[in-house]
């Protein structure tokens, strides 16, 4: 049977985006009405530093314009992911893709303005009543002064920024268009093309010839090509090296983490816990391999599930219940929220033809933070629900409490909420089954999760800083030598019990948050980060606490946000309890895979 129209989608199981416009005509109204506003700004410009007055239209002139078309992204966007295939939305969202540059180009001045005034001025300005609310909105703004350069050679940098970005380009298309995995042999006799997608499926299979023909094809692929990986990565480190030396920064490391209110600290403290515990990831590839009873442990045995498949089928109604329960330890405020998303049709719920694929939680300041979703009758649904409804509900809080110009968060924070309630649902799951084989599934989900986030994101920051310092010290990135790092990297990571086999030495070949720019890390703080809280919401009653960094939005920085919410990340203690979890959780499944 093939996929439902969006015509045959129940209503009630689809979101209702008639709160952000009406109609079509609505919006196309609320479209025009922002391309006559645009000009306006323009008298703006080249007068921010006349008085505290113009100051303020200024910049109150500008968060209009943004907030306006952040209601136009959200309607044209969510309108075409629901259905792609439908010409009116597809033209609607290349329309406003269109209007994101015309308010860029036009509202480009506001920053350099306010960095070239007098700071003696400006510092007055802010003590005036109208500006008073937006000290830390300018105090963010003014922290990149010193690594601002003059407006000419900002421009000349913005102009250059195609050129710069050409290598990242050329290896998304190499990985996404033009490299060829081969064919393989799927568990039911079919040849199908080998692709990343598949390649991801296959490593979960039982079969363990599946698994290592898909991870000797793929591998086969990048390896032919490691000279040319080896170039796109190099171009694009040398990229960020540059950049941070033009803009005063002592590294690229530095201008990644401070430029998001990050201290280098906090990345650092991040890898030397984690190198002091990987003692526990060895325990668990030495568990992997004496349940799959192999002599030899390979890469590619290390996602295929430890228990058998448990049949824990789940309708979207019973999902409701179950993320009412498991969230039922943040307060019967948070769950009001919860039901709102449920009951007032802000979830778009099932698959059909032309939908974007995955899932998402969308929105903007003036309108329902909305959740796509493609539900399946599993497990895996349940976690993807209660994910996004993390970000749902902290996107809610956030805007209720904080003015628009404080209305959002930077991703350092936004991951903490989601798996935050994924952490709640883990421990859910395990005090409400009695059925052993269920609480293995549970249990070997999680450690995989927590191994696959803190653990292995840590060792793509370790290596991002490698390749950085290397090509700082004038060091040439060859396929070799990133080689020759990474899989000695590889095996002080999972320990003496996994294989060295030669093809992982160039997993760098296929990780597209490499050229990110110290991205990764993020994953792991924000793991690390919701582990420790879920346990302190649960163990502690420690939910009031937690909804505060829920309400903060960017009114602070990310540090002090976690402070909030009982959480100091400038210090290690967090990742200790977060270990302290996963060591106990691997007792627990060691104990029951012993029986």
């Amino acid at each position: 049977m093939g996929q439902i129209t969006r015509e045959e989608v129940p209503e009630e199981l689809t979101w209702d985006l008639s709160s952000v416009f009406e109609s079509n005509e609505a919006y196309q109204k609320a479209f025009d009405d922002i391309q006559e506003k645009l000009p306006a700004l323009e008298k703006y410009q080249g007068h921010l530093a006349d008085s505290a007055d113009t100051l303020l239209a200024g910049l109150q002139a500008d968060l209009d314009i943004e907030r306006t078309f952040e209601k136009l992204f959200v309607y044209a966007h969510q309108k075409f992911d629901q259905d792609t295939a439908n010409g009116t939305y597809a033209g609607m969202n290349a329309q406003v893709q269109d209007l994101l540059a015309q308010v860029s180009s036009v509202t480009a001045f506001f920053q350099p303005e306010v960095l070239a005034m007098d700071e003696d001025k400006l510092d007055a300005y802010l003590k005036t009543d109208g500006l008073k609310p937006y000290q830390h909105f300018f105090d963010v703004l003014l922290s990149e002064k010193a690594h601002t350069l003059p407006a000419e050679q900002e421009a000349l940098l913005a102009g250059a920024s195609t050129v710069m970005s050409s290598a990242a380009q050329t290896f998304s298309v190499l990985d996404n268009a033009d490299i060829d995995f081969g064919d393989v042999m799927t568990e039911d006799g079919q040849i199908q093309e080998l692709t990343n997608g598949l390649y991801s499926i296959m490593l979960r299979s039982k079969d363990v010839r599946q698994r290592e023909e898909a991870f000797a094809s793929l591998y086969d692929a990048y390896m032919a090509l490691q000279n040319t990986f080896a170039s796109t990565l190099s171009a694009t480190v040398k990229k960020h090296n540059f950049l941070a030396k033009v803009r005063n920064y002592q590294s690229a490391q530095e201008a990644a983490v401070t430029s998001n209110q990050i201290p280098v600290s906090v990345y650092k403290t991040l890898a030397e816990k984690v190198d002091q515990n990987l003692g526990l990831l060895h325990r668990y590839v030495a568990l992997r391999k004496q349940v799959l009873g192999v002599e030899n442990l390979h890469n590619y045995d290390l996602y295929v599930s430890l228990v058998d498949d448990v049949d824990f089928p789940v309708t979207y109604e019973k999902a409701k219940e179950i993320a009412l329960a498991a969230l039922a330890p943040l307060g019967d405020d948070y769950l009001a929220i919860v039901k709102k998303a449920f009951n007032e049709r802000w979830i778009d719920v099932v698959e059909n033809k032309g939908k974007r694929s995955g899932a998402y939680s969308g929105g903007a300041y003036d309108t329902n933070p909305y959740i796509l979703l493609n539900w399946q009758d599993t497990l895996d649904n349940v976690y993807t629900l209660v994910h996004e409804m993390g970000h749902t509900v902290h996107s809610y809080l956030t805007r209720k409490n904080q003015p628009y110009h404080y209305g959002d968060y930077p991703i350092f924070l936004a991951e903490i909420a989601s798996t935050t309630n994924e952490a709640l649902l883990t421990d859910y799951l395990l005090k409400q089954t009695d059925d052993d084989k269920v609480k293995a599934f549970v249990l070997n989900q999680y450690l995989d999760g927590f191994k696959g986030t803190v653990f292995r994101q840590t060792q793509f920051a370790e290596f991002e800083t490698w390749i950085h310092e290397q090509d700082a010290a004038g060091q040439p990135l060859t396929a070799d030598a990133m080689a020759d790092f990474y899989g000695n990297l590889n095996q002080k990571f999972y320990g003496p019990e996994l294989e060295a086999d030669p093809q992982i030495a160039y997993e760098w070949t296929r990780i597209p948050h490499f050229y990110y720019n110290f991205y990764v890390y993020q994953y792991a703080t924000g793991e690390a980060a919701a582990t420790t809280l879920a346990q302190k919401i649960i163990e502690e009653n420690h939910a009031e606490e937690y909804k505060n960094y829920l309400k903060a939005g960017s009114s602070a920085a990310p540090l002090e946000v976690m402070k909030t919410a009982g959480v100091n990340m400038a210090e290690g203690d967090y990742l200790d309890s977060a270990f302290a979890v996963f060591e106990d959780r691997l007792n627990q499944l060691e104990a029951l895979l012993k029986k």
